[in-house]
């Protein structure tokens, strides 16, 4: 039986943080509920303390969304904590996350403290949080870059204080996919406090490794994975939603893993968090490209439309796009032309068909890519 894998979604937090992509608190309302749609498990839905406006963002998303955790983020102090608490109680499954570094680069030269400082800092933040509510998530920020004994230390220890989720964070992008593995691997197995919460991960992708990593940690045994759609945040960005579900869609043979995500809700989420962030999606990007579907090589489109298996791994209308198309280039072989000719009404005869496609590549030749207007000139000329 296929383990389901928890999705946390961050795009209302840690995607957010995109310069330009600030979102008010309607457009934020729009996407938690399309969130909701896509099947996503926990909506993160921004840092109350940053701002009185993000306050009251998180505060409508908590009252009004139902079916997801709802959660946002929260430095280790009795001040962040209180601001997350009073946007995040109005929900029905309310979270306190809260993050604090558990590497050396964290606690020296950002918190200028030291481990033990830093341990009890998280400690008495986790047993704060719990006085409040069940749900509390303990991110160990910088983890894939911390002192294994040191990091193993601390997530035993705010277990022990109420944590009911820890999350293993490759904040700077810093893990190789075979290492991050071999890091959840060992922490299972020295910290067994740990099969009692959640484990989870938030990979950044500064090394482009973000999707790969996520995954490597999925099939070594976490239950959460932390994602945004479209890949945005911080930087480089985040492991992206829809690769992350797709992927363990198409590959549960495995991953042995399964997900709560309405693929068919993928496409039309990423073009709504495109839209309101006014961040393009790059037309190569997997799943949600604008080429994702898109077919121009004449073996390829001659592959397609003899059996689509040929080379679609996922149909496209299974990830919300109404169909494949074929761009008609000089790359374009005879197939294709006829193809899309019929599709607009008309069945020529074998010779005429042979003039038009000499005169269909001249054009191609002369163009990076021809129109219907143009096969409608060429027919008719």
């Amino acid at each position: 039986m296929n383990k389901r894998i928890i999705i946390f979604d961050t795009t209302l937090r840690d995607g957010e943080q995109v310069p330009g992509a600030k979102l008010d608190c309607r457009q934020k309302l729009i996407i938690a509920r399309q969130l909701v749609r896509l099947g996503v498990d926990v909506i993160e839905a921004g840092f109350p303390a940053s701002s009185p406006g993000d306050r009251e963002a998180v505060t409508r998303i908590a009252k009004e969304i139902k079916g997801p955790i709802i959660t946002g983020l929260a430095r280790a102090v009795k001040s962040d904590i209180d601001a997350l608490w009073q946007a995040v109680r109005h929900a029905k499954r309310p979270r306190i996350h809260i993050v604090l570094g558990a590497s050396d680069i964290h606690v020296h030269e950002k918190l200028n403290i030291n481990r033990d400082q830093c341990l009890k800092m998280g400690v008495e933040a986790v047993r704060y949080a719990k006085s409040l509510t069940y749900d509390v998530e303990y991110s160990t920020e910088d983890a894939s870059r911390s002192d294994f004994d040191y990091l193993c230390r601390v997530i035993e220890t705010v277990i022990k204080a109420g944590a009911t989720v820890i999350n293993i964070p490759d904040t700077v992008g810093y893990a190789i996919p075979d290492e991050f593995g071999r890091l959840i691997r060992r922490i299972r197995k020295r910290v067994p406090a740990a099969a009692k919460v959640g484990l989870s991960v938030h990979c950044h992708n500064d090394l482009g490794l973000a999707t790969i990593n996520t995954l490597t940690a999925v099939k070594n045994g976490v239950d959460q994975v932390e994602v945004t759609v479209n890949g945005i945040g911080e930087r480089a960005g985040n492991a992206a939603l829809e690769e992350v579900a797709a992927i363990l869609n198409t590959r549960t043979d495995y991953y042995k893993s399964c997900t709560n995500i309405n693929l068919r809700e993928i496409t039309p989420t990423s073009r709504l968090v495109s839209r309101l962030m006014n961040i393009p999606v790059q037309p190569n990007k997997a799943i949600v490209g604008g080429n994702a579907f898109c077919h121009s090589s004449g073996i390829h489109q001659d592959g397609i439309l003899k059996s689509r298996a040929n080379y679609e791994i996922i149909a496209p209308e299974a990830v919300g796009v109404q169909r494949h198309s074929f761009v008609l280039t000089a790359r374009s072989g005879k197939h294709a032309v006829r193809h899309r000719l019929q599709e607009l009404g008309f069945e020529l005869p074998e010779q005429q068909f042979r003039d038009l496609h000499r005169r269909f590549l001249q054009l191609a030749d002369e163009r990076k890519q021809v129109s219907d207007d143009d096969l409608l000139m060429l027919v008719n000329s």
